[in-house]
């Protein structure tokens, strides 16, 4: 099953494709309220690899991201396969697209059979919404 989530970004599209692919913004904005990201390295070429540390903010517990890239458009589209070994077919797909007022971001992704669908999708909204804010906040066209 796949899932498709969006959110909306108020700044310019080389900053916000700026902001998601850089690992010292990834830090900033990939987190959430009980998890945080530690460490992250991007090799943003098809081949190249996501790495990323995941950690609970108490520090009990934490999981390594690990991604490759399998297409690139610059500012317009991202896509790649998860590594985590555990589902054929785990893609990734961000298409960012320019509007009138920033860039809206539509991220689509394979949803894990053991988790309930409405969990995943709240909490990779959560994340992206998280994102919108952060390069808002960086970068925002206001």
């Amino acid at each position: 099953m796949k899932i498709t989530i969006e959110t909306n970004v108020a700044a310019p599209i080389a900053h916000v494709w700026q902001a998601f692919n850089n690992p010292d913004d990834i830090l900033q904005w990939d987190t959430s309220d009980d998890w945080h990201t530690t460490w992250a390295s991007n090799d943003l070429k098809i081949g190249g690899k996501l790495l990323q540390r995941m950690e609970t903010t108490d520090g009990g517990t934490g999981f390594d991201v690990a991604a490759t890239y399998t297409q690139i458009k610059p500012n317009r589209l991202i896509e790649f396969q998860m590594d985590d070994g555990r589902i054929v077919d785990r893609m990734v797909r961000l298409e960012f697209i320019e509007t009138g007022t920033g860039v809206t971001i539509r991220q689509t992704f394979a949803a894990e059979p053991e988790q309930p669908e409405d969990q995943q999708r709240s909490e990779w909204q959560a994340v992206l919404d998280r994102f919108a804010r952060h390069a808002e906040r960086q970068y925002g066209a206001s």
